[in-house]
């Protein structure tokens, strides 16, 4: 009993933890900071983190080339396959399976991994918060019917583990970020984009068939920190009690040692040992000890009352 229970206690600390929802894959549109469909316009000083592009359109104005920390693509094979893989990661937002409705002004709540639908128009006043609930791995989706509006000074705010890389806003028309608000996670708009003023963003805007205008803003890559071991780790079981010391008989000693392969100890069988290497003959090698234990007790106890009736 007490073997399988460390066993399953090491079995279930070795069991991964999987988010309730799986990451929206956005191919090669990951590396944009800023993608449009007709033309990208910028007013001001915006700096991009990623890549810049426009397909089918070719137009990108007012960006200076020190700007664009990655590479610009107008027309050209890569911002085509870019917008390919938009669509895809737009289809897969728009189709998983809603965890809860929301609708209107989502200021002042605060939401934990899931998938948010709405049947019209969504706003954030304020400060929303997504709570990642300590994994790391947790996943936002946001299903916007309509449009996405965030006001000035408005922010998405996240905590316990929850990362930008993994926010994603499905929106079926246009979004747009307010005067110097923060927003965190990928807008994925059918239509097009406006950043206003002085708004910051850890994340992507990318537009399929509209226009992306910027007007001194700054975009930083939202990229997933790995797991911390200590959340990935197997649990430790406790050592089981240190054996008393006895004598063993020589037919005792070698009934164990003839019984399996597995390593020993001056204890017979190497419990600790068995259950981490989920030894399949730990179970059985123990069974057949005790059942010899039991015997051998037996026999003494039956020899001393033969001893006492013949005396």
């Amino acid at each position: 009993m007490g073997a399988s229970a460390l066993l399953a206690m090491v079995l279930v600390g070795q069991c991964p933890a999987y988010a309730a929802d799986a990451p929206v894959g956005l191919g090669t549109a990951a590396a944009y900071s800023v993608l449009g469909g007709t033309t990208v316009t910028n007013t001001g000083s915006t700096t991009l983190a990623g890549n810049l592009g426009v397909n089918p359109g070719s137009a990108i104005t007012g960006f200076s080339p020190d700007v664009v920390a990655g590479a610009t693509h107008a027309a050209d094979a890569p911002a085509l396959q870019a917008q390919s893989d938009l669509t895809t990661a737009y289809d897969d937002a728009a189709g998983k399976a809603m965890t809860s409705l929301v609708a209107g002004d989502l200021v002042g709540k605060t939401l934990s991994p899931g998938v948010y639908k709405s049947s019209g128009p969504l706003s954030v006043s304020g400060a929303l918060t997504l709570d990642g609930q300590g994994d790391p791995n947790s996943v936002f989706i946001f299903q916007v019917a309509s449009t996405l509006t965030t006001a000035s000074a408005s922010n998405i705010v996240l905590t316990n583990s929850a990362q930008a890389c993994n926010v994603y806003w499905q929106v079926a028309s246009s979004a747009t970020l307010g005067t110097a608000s923060s927003f965190s996670g990928n807008i994925l708009a059918l239509t097009s984009i406006s950043v206003t003023t002085g708004a910051k963003v850890q994340g992507r805007a990318l537009a399929r068939n509209g226009q992306v205008s910027l007007e001194s803003n700054v975009f930083t890559m939202p990229g997933c920190a790995a797991a911390s071991p200590s959340s990935t780790t197997t649990a430790t079981a406790p050592a089981p009690p240190a054996a008393a010391p006895a004598t063993a008989s020589p037919s005792a000693a070698a009934g164990p040692a003839s019984a399996g392969t597995g390593p020993r100890t001056g204890r017979g069988v190497n419990i600790d040992t068995a259950a981490e290497t989920h030894d399949s003959t730990a179970g059985t090698v123990l069974g057949a000890a005790a059942a010899a234990g039991l015997v051998g007790v037996w026999m003494l106890t039956r020899g001393r009352r033969l001893f006492r009736r013949n005396k």
